[in-house]
């Protein structure tokens, strides 16, 4: 009999892998629960549910009495969300799973070196504080009333779609791969030397999957990124490699970014000060022991490759110009050229 699996989501960056791999690989019956606005991204023979998640009530008549072997939660951000995933799924599901964030790892860091252990505390993003919160809650349930929960803590994974980069502006990466292109410079948060963490989202779904139905994984926390760790220099000297450009750096500390981003509405305090502007290197270590399986298959290189080939090729859903952020970047590195002459 196969194991059933209910995604909260299930379209998303990480989501979608997960669900293509346990379909297409693992031979689980996947329902997904969601509006149904990109069930076209999901392989054929998923069980669409579509339903506000919230309307709790429909959720219920349309579940009718189905029970799962897992619940994978993937777009709560707040305790209410949480708090009704319990009141829902109590009693339905023999584990339950939250996606949380490596972001909620202790902002400044403590030590470069992250492990679950590390402790749980960023006052720069509201974001990893909910999802602290959401965390909390879900443990206590677990402690409490013996709630089947596993957390699990994504870093920066992307996809065929996403570019992964530092400093872009709000319609995404598009505007500097574009500024790339034409030669212009673009902005790095610090001085490009911190190190980050990029994680495919497919490598991703290996570490996600071999925990679904792991009872070494109830009651725990995990951590799931490559082991791959880069420099934002070598980040974005490797995407303009693959654009066949020579890169124009151009470092601004991240205090300056946030107070030349206000002004135009950029809040750079939570993804930069809170997130990316930090090295990190995390220790996989204890999702290893669980799963044995879990292994980095697609360096950045070659990622972002496939990204790249990907956006290139598809301009109308990819390529979304962005001339504020254009100009924005240009007024930033003016004004600290100027500051340079004026000394």
């Amino acid at each position: 009999m196969k194991k059933r699996a209910l995604f909260i989501g299930g379209t998303g960056t990480i989501s979608t892998a997960v669900v293509k791999r346990l379909v297409c690989e693992l031979d689980w019956e996947v329902w997904v629960l969601n509006r149904g606005r990109r069930s076209h991204v999901l392989p054929e023979g998923v069980k669409q549910i579509t339903a506000d998640i919230n309307d709790e009530q429909a959720v219920l008549d349309k579940l009718g009495d189905a029970c799962f072997d897992c619940v994978c939660e993937f777009i709560g951000f707040h305790v209410s969300q949480v708090e009704r995933d319990y009141r829902l799924f109590a009693g339905r599901t023999k584990q339950y799973i939250y996606i949380s964030s490596a972001s909620a790892y202790h902002k400044p860091a403590s030590g470069y070196v992250i492990t679950e252990g590390t402790a749980l505390a960023n006052p720069y993003w509201q974001y990893s504080r909910d999802k602290i919160e959401c965390e909390e809650f879900l443990m206590k349930m677990y402690k409490d009333t013996g709630f089947p929960v596993t957390i699990v803590r994504p870093s920066h994974t992307y996809d065929e779609r996403n570019v992964p980069l530092g400093v872009e502006g709000s319609k995404g990466f598009w505007q500097v791969i574009k500024r790339m292109q034409e030669g212009k410079p673009v902005i790095i948060q610090g001085d490009g030397s911190s190190l980050w963490t990029l994680t495919w989202n497919a490598d991703f779904a290996i570490g996600y999957t071999g925990l679904m139905g792991n009872r070494q994984a109830i009651g725990e926390a995990f951590q799931i990124t490559s082991d791959e760790a880069l420099s934002w220099d070598q980040i974005y000297k490797t995407i303009a490699d693959v654009l066949g450009v020579e890169l124009k750096a151009y470092h601004v500390s991240t205090d300056f970014l946030i107070a030349a981003g206000e002004k135009y509405g950029y809040d750079f305090t939570g993804t930069l000060k809170g997130d990316k502007s930090v090295s990190v290197i995390f220790d996989n270590s204890k999702l290893k022991r669980v799963v044995p399986d879990m292994r980095t298959n697609v360096r950045f290189d070659m990622g972002v490759k496939i990204a790249l080939d990907y956006v290139l090729s598809h301009p109308e859903e990819c390529q979304c110009d962005d001339p504020e952020f254009d100009e924005w970047c240009d007024r930033v590195i003016a004004a600290l050229e100027k500051a340079k002459t004026e000394i």
